[in-house]
């Protein structure tokens, strides 16, 4: 087994898609996976079988699946392996196969599983012990709140986190602890689920003012309204930072019941701010919440032929789409200017039409207006043709239509189209190994070169 081959599946969502992962798992095909598994060298599938098997009690399966993965050494799958030999019992095992070696590439990642594992064999303290051992950067301090939240431990990552979180506020330009500035929140987080709320309001509402840490303003926001001050939310979002406020002060009234004050408060806005598609954005989503569609479209409606910034065209039709009135958000399509069809048509307008269509029962003329245009000016024309020709119902001719296809968008469509159709074995099959899979990018990437060098300079 490659390790290389590996971080490829893992940073490229290489291999067989999770979406078909997810679907065979939920189908109850684990053996399809475990073959995969085995026979690919397919991390995705190796994720998916281990977790079907544990959720089965398998776990002596899980780990036979797991542990070639786990031998390369490579963190994901050792820590793969050690859940599963943590859920058999096999705690000892599990805390040996993940101790920290000495790749320094890996250490972060490595001791943040370790310290993971140790919580799940009901070691918290050497968990602790094991992360405030470590140059306490942000992430490290980060893993520290994660694993033991819930553990009865926090006043002795309070202890931890104080004296940094100090240090940082006093001086943040120092250069021991210019690199910490998330120990502030950290340290407001832990104090919140110690139950200490207005000390950590306190603290984050200071640190918001004097504009210490990223996104301080941000966070005090959301602390308010997790503590359900609502008062003292308004005055944020209504005050000159309140960008910052504006969607949680309107999403804790929402959950109050309070829709007609949030409306309200968006509105007024739109009409006020000097920029106001943020709010135009946030009061289209609310109103669609509330299934007043009608209401959600006229409130932007303005924006839709917008060719630069603001246009919330897409975000309606996406919405619509997603409480299925395709019909609706076809509707939006029509009567838009010249000028923005000119610079949308093609590149994302005209596809998300056709695919509209077809889920309003009009696929067929959707192809009509596709073969009437040259091939050349449609991107991804086959696939889309094929696309088509199954929500028209002729879902054979085009699994026949993308067999013959090359190219990744031509399997992940045919991928998609025999997963709804239950044909599951015949779906991964259609899934080209990671070697191919690899080949397909480096030609890719070959042609873009090649273009590039025969493009001449602008200099």
């Amino acid at each position: 087994m490659n390790v290389d081959d590996l971080v490829w599946q893992w940073g490229n969502a290489g291999g067989v898609p999770r979406k078909l992962v997810d679907a065979l798992l939920d189908h109850g095909c684990v053996d399809l996976l475990v073959e995969a598994a085995h026979r690919r060298e397919d991390w995705s599938c190796a994720q998916g079988a281990v977790r079907g098997l544990c959720a089965a009690g398998e776990f002596e399966r899980a780990w036979g699946v797991i542990e070639p993965f786990a031998a390369t050494g490579w963190q994901p799958a050792v820590r793969a392996g050690a859940d599963v030999l943590l859920q058999w019992g096999r705690v000892q095992q599990a805390l040996e196969l993940v101790r920290p070696g000495t790749r320094e590439e890996d250490a972060h990642d490595a001791w943040r599983d370790y310290a993971e594992v140790l919580v799940g064999a009901g070691l918290v303290d050497e968990a602790i012990d094991a992360l405030a051992g470590r140059p306490l950067d942000e992430r490290t301090l980060w893993t520290l709140v994660a694993v033991t939240e819930g553990q009865g431990r926090d006043e002795r990552v309070l202890e931890l986190l104080g004296p940094i979180a100090e240090k940082v506020r006093s001086d943040p330009g120092q250069s021991e602890v210019r690199h910490l500035g998330d120990a502030l929140s950290a340290q407001v987080r832990v104090l919140e689920r110690a139950g200490r709320t207005d000390e950590a309001l306190g603290l984050c509402a200071a640190d918001a003012a004097a504009r210490r840490g990223w996104g301080a303003d941000r966070e005090h926001a959301a602390l308010l309204a997790r503590l359900g001050r609502v008062t003292e939310l308004r005055v944020l979002a209504t005050g000159p930072t309140c960008d910052a406020a504006v969607r949680s002060y309107v999403e804790a009234l929402e959950a109050l019941g309070r829709t007609a004050e949030a409306e309200a408060h968006l509105r007024g806005l739109v009409e006020t701010a000097e920029y106001p598609g943020s709010y135009e954005n946030q009061l289209l989503e609310l109103l669609m919440r509330q299934g007043r569609f009608e209401d959600a479209v006229k409130a932007v409606e303005h924006t839709f032929d917008n060719v630069h910034d603001g246009n919330l065209l897409q975000a309606a039709m996406v919405l619509l789409a997603g409480q299925g009135r395709h019909d609706r958000a076809l509707e939006l399509t029509h009567g838009r200017s010249p000028d923005f069809l000119a610079h949308n048509e093609a590149f994302w307008l005209r596809d998300n039409r056709w695919w509209l269509m077809g889920e309003s029962g009009r696929a067929r003329d959707a192809l009509t207006e596709l073969l009437a245009l040259p091939a050349e000016e449609v991107d991804d024309r086959e696939p889309t043709i094929a696309r088509l020709l199954a929500q028209d119902g002729r879902a054979e001719e085009a699994v026949a239509h993308l067999r013959a296809l090359p190219g990744r968008r031509a399997w992940t469509v045919l991928v998609d189209l025999l997963v709804r159709q239950g044909r599951f074995a015949e779906a991964i099959a259609a899934v080209p190994d990671v070697a191919a899979q690899q080949e397909e990018e480096r030609r890719f990437w070959a042609r873009g070169a090649q273009s590039r060098e025969a493009t001449p300079s602008d200099r």
